[in-house]
């Protein structure tokens, strides 16, 4: 098992991952709020944190995978008074929801789903525990973390306490012992749900939930702790510090952020009109579910996980693309006929033993996916080379074999070739439109068959030449407009429609 290294938000440096237990890694991400669809922000941590999984899994690990949901919230308890219904209807409508995204996603579904409201006890222990080591401090009903208690703040997002308090999102509250104190319990409010406590009934603030339930599921210190970049400050850094403070012990070893999503560059948002859900998406979308999901994921791994990443028309349809590219040999691969072999084995195993060796070199760099998919479309280049020269059936399946063995941890691939559906796709998240359209594919054009005749010239002269993308791209153009290329081993090629 080779190394795997991963940048460490605590750290600011990419750390060497050592688990815990040799073997074993525990992974906790916060989940989401459940007050709302879900939009393309939580699709990249989901997928960003389903590839982290995946990979550890492909590399030998065994990972235990927790995911929190928060079911308790100022923004429930709003949404259920805009709506007139009960808070409970309102988390579990949107919990419900969140699941029909994430199938659609084709994300694998985490070892454990804490709800808040299902640790309560957990989170009273946590919160009592800290008053009774002069942490915290009751207040009229509430109860406060004294940030001042804990040497190490400000740790994680690297800041010291003066620069926190004059640069913090927290809330005004004069009766705070301290600007930075932070709620660990909320008395509630009148017509507000709350749960018996010492102070009287209340609920928890967000950031004692995730503690609460990742200690609950994983121990007091555990591998990986997960989530948006947006969570470095306040979220985490309020996790760390309650968490230390209770237990006394290390809280994660290793902190992974994602980052943000931006549509044509700018900040997604209602306001601007470029907001998108993933229920949008899907719903607009005219590909089936898990083509649509493979081109998002796609788009998605093509950046590194820690960068911004920009989603556009252009952005999705360069996605599209290149899976045409991928899925177009596969397609040739599984229709491969070819009675002649005058390859030897080292004609086949150099360029799949280099294409593995760059693979596993990328991912244990950080996860570093862009890097991946371009060692995929390298090795593409390879096999097209090979089956120009003619190879065996044998050949070809153990090309199939390591487009969908090393596809796996990406979540990439698996799509049957055949059903596969080449074209464009438009995701309409243009300024102008203002909200998603989706479109499909584009119309074809029958093409005449001296068209087709001179475009098999064109694409033999650049193999001849070596110029293997312009063939690729010509045998593209010929794909979509449902023309199909078979290379023969003696050197010609023959089409069907």
């Amino acid at each position: 098992m080779m190394p795997i290294s991963i940048y460490n938000t605590k750290t600011k440096k990419k750390d060497v991952f050592v688990p815990l237990n040799p073997g074993q890694v525990s992974m906790y991400v916060c989940g989401v709020t459940v007050y709302d669809d879900c939009h393309l922000g939580h699709a990249r941590s989901a997928l960003t944190f389903d590839m982290i999984r995946r990979y550890l899994e492909f590399s030998g690990y065994q990972v235990t995978y927790v995911r929190n949901f928060t079911d308790i919230d100022d923004k429930i308890l709003n949404r259920a008074q805009q709506e007139n219904v009960p808070w409970n209807d309102i988390s579990e409508r949107y919990i419900q929801a969140f699941y029909r995204d994430m199938r659609a996603l084709g994300i694998t579904k985490p070892s454990a789903e804490p709800r808040a409201t299902e640790h309560m006890q957990d989170i009273l222990n946590m919160v009592e525990g800290l008053v009774h080591k002069g942490m915290a401090y009751q207040l009229e009903g509430d109860v406060y973390f004294s940030v001042k208690k804990f040497s190490a703040y400000g740790q994680l997002s690297g800041k010291n306490l003066e620069e926190l308090q004059a640069g913090a999102r927290i809330e005004v509250d004069t009766r705070k012992q301290d600007p930075m104190d932070f709620a660990l319990w909320k008395a509630a409010k009148p017509g507000e749900p709350g749960w018996d406590s010492p102070w009287g009934k209340g609920r928890p603030g967000w950031h004692i939930e995730c503690s609460a339930m990742s200690v609950a599921k994983l121990g007091p210190t555990f591998d990986i702790h997960g989530g948006g970049k947006d969570l470095i400050f306040p979220h985490h850094e309020n996790e760390i510090a309650q968490s230390c403070g209770y237990t006394g012990k290390e809280f994660a070893r290793y902190w992974v952020h994602n980052g943000f999503v931006t549509v044509d560059k700018e900040k997604m948002s209602k306001s601007l009109g470029n907001f998108f859900t993933i229920r949008e998406i899907f719903e607009k979308s005219e590909y089936s579910e898990s083509l649509t999901a493979e081109c998002l994921r796609y788009l998605f791994l093509s950046t590194h996980y820690r960068s911004d990443l920009s989603f556009s028309d252009k952005a999705i349809e360069e996605a599209k693309s290149a899976l045409d590219n991928i899925y177009g040999l596969m397609q040739r691969l599984e229709e491969f006929d070819s009675q002649v072999n005058n390859l030897g084995d080292e004609d086949w195993e150099r360029p799949s033993k280099e294409f593995a060796k760059k693979f596993q070199e990328s991912m244990d760099d950080d996860c570093n996916t862009p890097k991946a998919l371009a060692a995929f479309h390298e090795f593409r280049g390879e096999v097209n080379k090979v089956m120009v020269k003619g190879s065996s059936r044998v050949a070809s399946k153990n090309a199939m074999a390591v487009f969908t063995r090393f596809g796996q941890p990406l979540g990439l691939f698996q799509i049957p070739s055949k059903e596969w559906k080449f074209g464009i796709i438009r995701s309409g998240v243009g300024k102008a439109s203002g909200s998603s359209t989706v479109t499909g594919f584009s119309e074809a054009v029958t093409p005449t068959e001296e068209s087709i005749e001179q475009q098999i010239r064109l694409r033999n002269e650049a193999r001849a030449k070596k110029d293997f993308a312009t063939a690729d791209r010509i045998r593209q153009e010929l794909d979509e407009k449902k023309i199909i290329l078979e290379d023969r081993p003696d050197g010609t090629t023959r089409w069907k429609r």
